[in-house]
């Protein structure tokens, strides 16, 4: 289990563009390990209450721990956000004040082999939040088309190599089924050796494995549903906050808040990570919150 005390993303920015106030209700879409939570559950007090909701089930069990002194004040529940208003109606709310969303994999995942998320570490390959689903990274590099993968690699991972890197997956797996994520880095690596152009300063096996698990968690899927159900939830003046970490999400995120006539852009500019946090959280470097009010 992660440590409890890590810092959440962009911490300051959202509370300060959230605005948290007493008695009010806030839905946490992504609670993770329940850092942006806590911070809410201190703001909105004794009457405000708090529905946190992650796909991760052993996320779920450190926000328990973390949230515990909230008491009935925060309600745990495993699921997607996109069911956010759903969940909220079942528990009695008409709308909510305020609604968060970090998207994309914790450090917790990227720290647990046996999650199969990173490419630095061996182990199966998985790469699923939810692990009641039966859709893993496995199931695709063994049982898509070449040009499914190349595809996929393309424009979920803005991979320049997508075809080369498909094809020896092809040829490698004819061989042997892929199963741990050392051997996917290794077809990867044969491809794409990792000195080369400035475009190549990244981990070769970076855009793949970014490729895999949205494809596997559905990420821009569930985004894309989720977003107008979440402003429908929005009482008047409500906030909706969201932390993107690479550019297909925030394109979504930008291209939805400029389109939507109910909502007021707050953050004029894209809100990104203060020098002293990125050098401090490597996973806050490529952060980019966007947050507007429903009018």
């Amino acid at each position: 289990m992660s440590d409890p005390t890590h810092i959440p993303v962009l911490l300051d920015e959202v509370t300060r563009f959230l605005d948290p106030q007493s008695k009010e209700r806030f839905v946490d879409g992504t609670v993770g390990q329940g850092g942006h939570a806590e911070a809410i559950l201190e703001r909105i007090g004794s009457e405000g209450r708090l529905l946190g909701i992650d796909r991760d089930a052993r996320n779920l069990e450190v926000a328990q721990e973390r949230l515990k002194r909230f008491g009935n004040r925060v309600t745990l529940v495993q699921d997607t956000y996109a069911n956010a208003d759903a969940l909220a109606r079942a528990h009695g709310w008409k709308s909510a004040d305020g609604i968060l969303l970090d998207l994309g994999f914790s450090s917790a995942h990227i720290e647990d082999a046996s999650r199969g998320f990173s490419f630095q570490m061996e182990g199966p390959l998985d790469m699923r939040y939810d692990a009641r689903q039966e859709l893993t990274a496995a199931t695709i590099v063994n049982g898509w088309k070449e040009d499914e993968l190349a595809r996929l690699f393309r424009e979920y991972g803005e991979e320049p190599t997508a075809r080369k890197i498909a094809k020896a997956i092809v040829e490698t797996r004819r061989k042997a089924h892929l199963v741990t994520t050392q051997q996917l880095v290794d077809v990867i690596t044969e491809v794409v050796p990792r000195r080369g152009s400035a475009s190549r300063r990244i981990h070769p096996a970076t855009r793949v494995f970014q490729a895999l698990r949205i494809a596997v968690n559905d990420e821009l899927g569930e985004l894309e549903l989720a977003l107008p159900k979440l402003v429908e939830l929005l009482a008047p003046h409500g906030r909706l906050g969201i932390i993107s970490f690479h550019s297909l999400e925030d394109r979504v995120v930008k291209q939805f808040f400029a389109k939507n006539d109910s909502l007021k852009i707050l953050t004029k500019h894209v809100i990104v990570p203060t020098l002293e946090e990125a050098q401090r959280n490597p996973r806050a470097r490529s952060a980019k919150l966007r947050v507007a009010e429903r009018l």
